[in-house]
């Protein structure tokens, strides 16, 4: 927050913007209508710049990219009724995966409430179950304090999506503006500290433990607890596994860390996990994908559940040592506990767990076949991509096979540089959350990792980004199918293809992806040939001034591999064609 501003009369919609600007806010994304419309005024003549998008749920996305990217709140600005209920799956969205974003939406006017007025809707009654907060506004003077909570409530504890719903009314009438303005938040206690007798119960684990395991959620990115990470993987030698939206909490070349867990994750990675005899989780939640069937999950793993959210602890598998702190303070006294711990208990004797890691990358790397349909392999292309564009690169995605395969074959090096709806599954979130990761990172290469499918549901949000000169670049993994769902068509319903074909006519490609980007405004070509891939991404990376689209022809038989079956034990991983690993390797 600024310094003290003296008390000033104005406008309800002035002070919207007021705060904003008092807030440290620079960037919003958003669309005018009736109900917002007061608020529109005065943010001409801000500092803040404004972002006008092409639909509302392109807001909420690019807010979410601009969090993820930055670590600040992400804003967006929408109008009441369908304005306000295109943003519920941006909402829920940053709901699942922890994101700190606020959304103001206008409302119709406080006496207009409950007659069904025009684009009226309970937008506060709709957010509540997908959202940390939300709050109603009908009196002008509240504005301040409420926007005060709403960043607040977004940023700390376990990060989440506020909705701030204000009435035209309070935007139209004055009021005396100051800041910074009192918040009342009763009950609203986020964890700071951890109990320093269960970070020396979970040491003395790390003391005991043959085969420990680091299971590391999203929840370290979110803290900035990276270092601390790092620290702690050095002083205990535990093997690590980064979830989704953990990629690059520890880089993929730190030989501890086994690459993403779960359902489309690496065998050594799987494998760790169930034949673990120490788990520590860390801001992670025991999510389905990662877990498989429950009951068969890690089965003699004592489990230590460090979360900012005490919710989270014992939600699913029931924590031995359940820990409740911040994650970034938590891992700072587990590093300083540890050395104390180890004079007293000893270090325990990791080789014979770390050869039999090591065999299972060496026997069961991620890998695939080339495909037999002359199209181009799309892990090549991910491959090709991430060798040729770099760590430094932030690399968003939508959902789906092109989302695993980004996962896998991108190398991830550093925290904030990998987007992805993670929890929630949303497709159409890759084109919006690169735009609002670029604007945050206007001085990195952005590049927008999508599917045919998930691309056709928000792409209208290239003009936006070649308007506001938003130079994302965008790599189409084009198999003109629903991807993900015809693999599992492919395997468990006898390759009967029901309303998965998008493109039926391989001869000609409707739409023509590279006319539609041209259309936008972008520099697009077509890739079919596997030596043009590296000089196509070459191409792509010395256009900056406007944003690129590569379409890459893909083959529909590729499928993500590794892979479990949605309910079954992770023991039951499959590697490649349905090819179970051998667990009984020689150490």
């Amino acid at each position: 927050m600024t310094n003290t501003v003296r008390a000033e009369t104005m406008t309800g919609a002035a002070a919207i913007v007021s705060s904003l600007e008092a807030l440290g806010v620079t960037d919003v994304f958003g669309m005018p209508g009736g109900a917002i419309l007061p608020t529109y005024d005065p943010l001409m003549d801000s500092s803040i710049r404004h972002i006008l998008v092409r639909h509302e749920q392109g807001a909420g996305h690019a807010a979410e990219g601009f969090a993820l990217a930055t670590g600040r709140v992400g804003c967006a600005i929408v109008t009441s009724g369908p304005g306000a209920t295109n943003t519920l799956t941006a909402l829920a969205d940053a709901n699942m995966d922890s994101v700190p974003i606020v959304v103001i939406s206008g409302q119709v006017g406080a006496s207009l409430i409950g007659t069904d007025a025009f684009q009226e809707a309970d937008i506060v009654g709709a957010s509540m179950p997908v959202t940390k907060h939300s709050f109603l506004v009908t009196d002008a003077q509240e504005i301040p304090a409420r926007l005060a909570e709403a960043f607040h409530i977004a940023s700390t504890g376990r990060p989440g999506p506020v909705l701030v719903d204000i009435t035209k009314s309070a935007q139209n009438a004055q009021m005396s503006f100051s800041w910074p303005p009192q918040m009342d938040l009763p009950g609203y206690k986020p964890a700071g500290k951890p109990h320093a007798r269960q970070v020396r119960a979970a040491a003395r684990e790390f003391c005991q433990a043959q085969a420990p395991v680091l299971y590391v959620g999203g929840g370290v990115i979110r803290a900035g607890a990276s270092a601390q990470l790092a620290q702690l993987v050095e002083l205990t030698d535990a093997a690590v596994v980064t979830t989704l939206t953990a990629r690059g909490a520890l880089p993929d070349s730190d030989r501890h860390n086994l690459g993403m867990p779960g359902m489309h994750g690496t065998v050594a990675a799987v494998g760790a996990l169930q034949r673990a005899d120490l788990v520590v989780a860390l801001g992670a939640r025991f999510d389905d994908r990662v877990t498989g069937n429950l009951d068969s999950f890690a089965p003699r793993a004592r489990i230590v559940h460090v979360d900012i959210d005490a919710a989270e602890i014992s939600k699913n598998r029931v924590a031995d040592i359940p820990i409740v702190g911040d994650l970034a303070l938590t891992l700072k006294a587990l590093v300083d506990a540890l050395p104390a711990a180890q004079d007293k208990d000893g270090t325990p004797d990791l080789s014979g767990w770390w050869r039999y890691l090591d065999r299972l990358q060496e026997l069961y790397p991620l890998g695939w076949t080339e495909p037999e349909d002359g199209r181009l392999s799309p892990q090549h292309v991910l491959e090709r991509l991430s060798a040729v564009a770099g760590p430094e690169a932030i690399y968003a995605t939508g959902v789906g096979q092109h989302q695993m395969w980004a996962a896998q074959f991108i190398a991830h090096e550093h925290p904030r540089h990998f987007i992805s709806s993670s929890g929630l599954g949303t497709m159409g979130y890759c084109i919006p959350a690169a735009m609002g990761a670029q604007v945050g990172r206007p001085d990195a290469t952005v590049w927008a990792i999508d599917g045919d499918g998930s691309f056709q549901m928000t792409n209208q949000e290239l003009a936006t980004c070649t308007i506001n000169h938003i130079p994302i670049k965008v790599a189409l993994i084009n198999n003109s199918v629903l991807g993900m769902v015809r693999q599992w068509q492919s395997l468990f319903y006898s390759q009967r293809y029901s309303n998965t074909v998008l493109n039926p006519d391989e001869g000609e490609q409707i739409p023509n992806f590279v006319m539609l980007a041209e259309a936008y405004g972008l520099a697009a070509r077509t890739v079919s040939d596997p030596t043009e891939v590296d000089e196509a991404i070459e191409w792509a990376m010395t256009i900056t001034d406007r944003p690129v689209l590569i379409d890459f022809r893909v083959s529909r038989e590729a499928m993500v591999w590794p892979m479990v079956a949605a309910g079954v034990s992770n023991d039951d991983i499959r590697y490649a064609k349905g090819l179970a690993p051998d667990w009984d390797v020689e150490d």
